[in-house]
């Protein structure tokens, strides 16, 4: 069943009307009007060579959003003077940018100067997340890009893998989040995958004890043993069988509550009483989790935009105009 495009927008606009207020749904209809149809088009094309360009957008928008708003700052080379979001340690392992570029290159040939770089990747974001099985959903757009990006921001205000519940609840909470939108957020992680050095931890010598995490499934600790043990490894988030580290469904909510969540976090989201019956809940119903996390992430796109004259519109996405 899918959702009805309407839903989303109108609790959406209930629950942030400031926010929202000069954000637009079809804002580009008069001044580049096959601006959405050229993004998806061009996520669709490198969808098709690359599925994980889901959870790499995914990733970046998240980023991108929770420090200093959707603006997108973390776009912004560093400079051999000037160091940028890119170069904080929380972003180190985001990609995706030069699909950002490709669109970017081709909006401008269409309508110069229109589209901001910050609206690109909440489109580019929201149609890989369709493509990979997940909600479809609409977002209003006229973001405008912003001047500033510090690395100290990122490192100050993005969650370790490590964060707890009460500390996950807190930094959504600060934002006008709540818990659902908290834990379906984190159902992003169906897609995502982990360096090894995020986790390893957990299969080696939880805490300083030399023994694997006692929460985490012994045979999935073994697993992850033989994965790290090559320099470089990595594992898939979701460790639902079959495997599906490219479908965004719910798959991942039952393996966390089988105790096999990657990251600490993951795991902990299904035993603790703050979370576990949402957990319970997405995991019962791939349609309610879906529901919820295009409501958190149209939430999310709107967290301390730039709208009207504040800001500008790149040209470049990686530099200031």
């Amino acid at each position: 069943m899918k959702i009805a495009k309407f839903s989303v927008p109108l609790l959406i606009l209930f629950i942030f009307p400031v926010a929202l207020a000069q954000l637009k749904f079809g804002f580009y209809k008069e001044s580049c009007p096959n601006a959405e149809t050229i993004v998806q088009n061009l996520v669709r094309q490198r969808f098709a060579s690359d599925p994980s360009i889901t959870a790499a957008l995914t990733r970046m928008h998240f980023h991108d959003c929770f420090v200093q708003g959707c603006d997108a700052s973390l776009l912004i080379d560093p400079t051999t003077s000037q160091s940028s979001e890119k170069t904080a340690g929380p972003n180190g392992s985001v990609r995706g940018f030069e699909l950002i570029d490709e669109i970017k290159t081709a909006l401008e040939a269409q309508c110069p100067s229109k589209v901001s770089c910050s609206d690109i990747v909440t489109l580019a974001t929201r149609d890989s997340v369709f493509l990979g099985g997940g909600p479809n959903y609409t977002v209003p757009t006229g973001r405008r890009d912003g001047f500033v990006s510090n690395p100290e921001d990122a490192n100050r205000i993005l969650p370790p893998p490590f964060i707890s519940v009460e500390g996950l609840l807190s930094f959504f909470g600060n934002k006008g989040m709540n818990v659902f939108d908290a834990v379906a957020l984190l159902g992003a992680h169906t897609v995502g995958v982990a360096s090894c050095g995020n986790f390893i931890d957990r299969a080696t010598n939880f805490q300083g004890t030399g023994l694997p995490d006692p929460s985490m499934d012994p045979f999935l600790a073994g697993r992850l043993r033989d994965t790290c043990a090559v320099p470089g490894g990595f594992a898939a988030l979701d460790q639902s069988m079959p495997v599906t580290p490219v479908s965004f469904d719910n798959l991942f909510f039952g393996q966390i509550r089988e105790r096999k969540g990657i990251l600490l976090i993951d795991q902990l989201i299904a035993t603790d009483p703050a979370t576990s019956g949402v957990v319970f809940q997405y995991a019962a119903n791939n349609e309610l989790f879906k529901r919820q996390f295009a409501i958190a992430m149209v939430k999310m796109g709107a967290l301390d935009v730039l709208t009207g004259t504040a800001g500008e519109i790149r040209r470049n996405c990686r530099a200031f105009n």
